[in-house]
Parts: C-alpha cells; sequence; structure tokens
C-alpha cells in the first residue's frame, strides 16, 4: 500500500475503534517509511558520487580514482540490496516462516538426509540473525530425523524461505553402507507463513480432534519425555499437526494450534487462487523427478537448482550445506518476478563434466 493512502487510513477515525488493525496499519507505515528513507538515501550517495566524479574529471586528479572505484562498488551493493528488498513484496512476505522437513521413503539414508537439511537451514536462520524455535522433533531410532517442524522468526522470513519447498536430492557415498555405494536420497521442504491471530481463519472447536501422548525420543534439547504431546486433527480437510517440544500441554497445543492456523491459511490461499486440490493432495511425490535442488557429494560435488541452473562446486557446494544459500533464494525471487540472474554474481557456478553424466551413472536409490 502506497505511503498516502496509508496515512489516509491513520487519519481515519474509524482506524481507532480497532486497536489491533490500527497497530497493524501503523507498523505497515513505519515499514513504507523506512524503505522510501533508504531509496533517498541511496539517491543522494549516487548525486554525491556524481559530483566526485565531475570534480575529478575538471581537476584531472587520480588521486580521488581509488575512492570513486570504492564508491561504486558500495553503491551497486545497496543497490542490489534494496532491488532485492522489492522482490519481497507478498502479502506475507513479511512474517515469520512454519518450515516442516520430512524424509522420503529409503530409511536411515533419507532420515539422514532430512537431518542435514534440518542443520543448513538452522545454521542459514542464525547467520541472519534469525530466531530458530523448534515447535516439533521426531528423531529416529538409528540416525537422523523422522520430521522436524520449526519457526524461523525474523523479518521476511517467510519471504525468504517461501522458495525452498519442495523435494531436495542428495547424491553421495552411504556412510550407512557397509559396501561404500553411491545413494540417492530424498527429502521434502514446505514451508508456510506464520499467520497473525488477527487473520480470518475460522477454526471452530467441533471441528477439532485433540488427543495427548507422552512424547516419543530420547528426550535431551528437543524432545521433553512427558505425557504433555498433542496431536491436533482438523476434521473438515483431515490436516493432521502436532507439537511435544514444549513442557507444559497448554504451550504444546498453542504451538500446535499456530501450527493449523498457518496450514489453513495456506490451504485458503489456494482454493482464492481457484487451485481446487487440498494442500496435501497438491504436495509432490518424494521421490525421483520431483526434485527443485540437487546436491551431489560423490564422484564430484555440485548443488544445483533445478528451477534457475544456479550451481555451486567444490567448496563453495559443502558450504550450501553450512547454511550458505542466500545466492539460491535470490535467484528464485528474481526468477519469479521474470528477472534474469545473469545480473547477479554467482561464485562456484562452473559446470563441472561430471554433473553432465551425473544423471546416467548407477546409484542406488533411496
Amino acid at each position: 500500500m502506497l505511503l498516502n493512502e496509508l496515512e489516509e487510513k491513520i487519519s481515519s477515525p474509524e482506524l481507532w475503534s480497532d486497536p489491533t488493525k490500527a497497530a497493524k496499519i501503523l507498523k505497515e507505515k513505519k515499514h513504507t517509511e523506512a524503505l522510501i528513507q533508504e531509496w533517498e538515501e541511496l539517491e543522494r550517495k549516487i548525486e554525491d558520487l556524481f559530483t566526485l566524479i565531475e570534480l575529478a574529471e575538471e581537476e584531472e586528479d587520480l588521486s580521488l580514482k581509488g575512492e570513486i572505484e570504492t564508491e561504486i562498488q558500495q553503491a551497486k551493493k545497496k543497490l542490489k540490496k534494496m532491488e532485492f528488498k522489492l522482490l519481497l513484496s507478498g502479502e506475507k512476505d513479511p512474517n515469520n516462516a512454519i518450515v516442516a522437513i520430512n524424509p522420503g521413503a529409503g530409511g536411515t539414508e533419507a532420515q539422514d538426509w532430512a537431518e542435514m537439511l534440518f542443520r543448513m537451514y538452522t545454521r542459514w536462520a542464525k547467520s541472519k540473525g534469525f530466531e530458530v524455535e523448534i515447535m516439533d522433533y521426531q528423531p529416529a531410532e538409528d540416525a537422523g530425523i523422522k520430521s522436524v517442524t520449526f519457526l524461523v522468526k525474523g523479518p521476511y522470513a517467510y519471504g525468504y524461505l517461501k522458495g525452498e519447498s519442495g523435494v531436495h536430492r542428495l547424491v553421495r557415498i552411504s556412510p550407512f553402507d557397509a559396501n561404500k555405494r553411491r545413494h540417492t536420497s530424498f527429502a521434502s521442504v514446505f514451508v508456510y507463513p506464520e499467520i497473525e491471530e488477527d487473520i480470518e481463519v475460522e477454526i471452530r472447536p467441533e471441528d477439532l480432534k485433540i488427543e495427548t501422548f507422552r512424547a516419543s525420543g530420547p528426550g535431551g534439547q528437543h524432545v521433553n519425555v512427558t505425557d504433555s504431546a498433542v496431536r491436533i486433527t482438523h476434521i473438515p480437510t483431515g490436516i493432521v499437526v502436532q507439537c511435544q517440544n514444549e513442557r507444559s500441554q497448554l504451550r504444546n497445543k498453542e504451538m500446535a494450534m499456530k501450527i493449523l492456523r498457518a496450514r489453513l491459511y495456506e490451504l485458503k490461499r489456494r482454493e482464492l487462487e481457484k487451485e481446487k486440490e487440498e494442500l496435501e493432495k497438491s504436495k509432490k511425490e518424494i521421490a525421483w523427478g520431483n526434485q527443485i535442488r540437487s546436491y551431489v557429494l560423490h564422484p564430484f560435488k555440485l548443488v544445483k537448482d533445478l528451477r534457475t541452473g544456479v550451481e555451486k562446486s567444490n567448496v563453495a557446494a559443502m558450504a550450501v550445506l553450512d547454511g550458505e544459500i542466500d545466492d539460491f533464494i535470490e535467484a528464485y525471487l528474481f526468477s519469479q518476478k521474470g528477472e534474469s540472474t545473469h545480473a547477479l554474481d554467482f561464485s562456484g557456478g562452473a559446470r563441472t563434466a561430471g554433473s553432465r553424466e551425473e544423471e546416467g551413472a548407477e546409484e542406488k536409490t533411496n
């Protein structure tokens, strides 16, 4: 919404009869003003830079060359950052993100891969200064996880992460295979916006089936072994959510309702877009041919996003698994806006010869 439209709403006496709505409008106005201020500051910086260039040309002063080049690079970085912010213009982009990771078929291999993705996203979030709050963590019996749902709290967390939804594929020499064979594993990532209480998502008490049970797993930092775990089934849609990470049943119920609210909002959004399938039915099978990104660790190292073509090789590929996924996030968002990703400076993008042979190589699929 434009700043003048927000100011017009704020000046209306009717707005202040609803404090929640008023607070939301004020928050949006503050954010819009901050964006305008950033653009104005960048504009002034560029004007000062042109003045400095003109001065250097008039005086034929080469001593200013280094300063000018530094200022140009800083302005480019600032402009790229501002352009990227414009990509996060979706209605729910400013919200926190709820992320759910589930392994595909294949037992230990896929469960370990799901945990690797969990580690990747938590490291990325912490590098951004975001807070990670685990909502539900289901450890596997031998290695890895059966599932995990966590909340990424920070400005525009959902806007950044929404493009990560999909199937992620890993190719590696299995640490669980005594014969050291190459395995392919799959895991799914689904990202939902955290929905504020004032969003109209009708949840009737009679539509809920609420069950309590003892938390599973070995305990420790992720799971509290108590009788306080909560599972909620939304009967009309069949959506099932659960939370067992908090010590109190009340808190687990609150977190489970938060997840349910987000899932129902996503379902409602898809219905408004005339997508007739329910959200759970629209999810692709966690298997070959549906992946959005491949992570290859053998016989070469390459991470490639199949939607944008952006890839990282060698050392850069390993850094991706440590949370360095900004280039993939930015490329996806630019591609959704019809922008060319060639303007972005991606490192480690060389395609290796092995990547052309990788699809045809024999491997065990999990």
